[in-house]
């Protein structure tokens, strides 16, 4: 566990509303110099508590109606391969393997229902080892973050 002070995780949820936002609006709004949050915002990236600066993207304004999220389950000894094998099919965001119901669970956009099936189908479905497919649909999205 790497050592964050009270500043450091002011500094962390500032950045997670808005990740662009000026380091000198950062240290206005907490009282420390703009030095003072580059320095840590630094120390925290080489640290491994900040990995990168990321999006969040509403797929639907892209033209992808369905977001899936889908748990599978493949032989053992398949595991890795299955992982990059998602990790290819185009449309997938993210793949974890993970313990409880599923092995694998994945995230999918798609544009449609018969694009999702296809993927299923054809992609999915052709890897070795592979034992069973659960798509969940996902119907609305709601963010909760949740305070550092």
């Amino acid at each position: 566990m790497v050592k964050t002070d009270d500043t450091d995780r002011e500094i962390l949820k500032i950045l997670e509303k808005n990740s662009r936002k000026p380091f000198t609006e950062i240290g206005n709004e907490l009282g420390v110099s703009e030095a003072t949050v580059r320095n840590r915002v630094r120390a925290m990236e080489e640290k491994g508590v900040i990995n990168k600066y990321t999006l969040d993207i509403d797929p639907k304004s892209l033209g992808y109606g369905m977001v899936t999220i889908i748990g599978l389950d493949v032989e053992p000894q398949d595991m890795l391969n299955a992982v990059d094998e998602l990790c290819s099919i185009e449309g997938v965001r993210w793949v974890a393997k993970s313990t409880g119901d599923h092995m694998i669970m994945t995230e999918i956009w798609t544009k449609n229902g018969e694009e999702l099936s296809k993927v299923i189908g054809e992609k999915m479905g052709s890897i070795e080892g592979l034992k069973d497919i659960k798509p969940a649909i996902l119907l609305e999205k709601k963010s909760k973050k949740e305070e550092l």
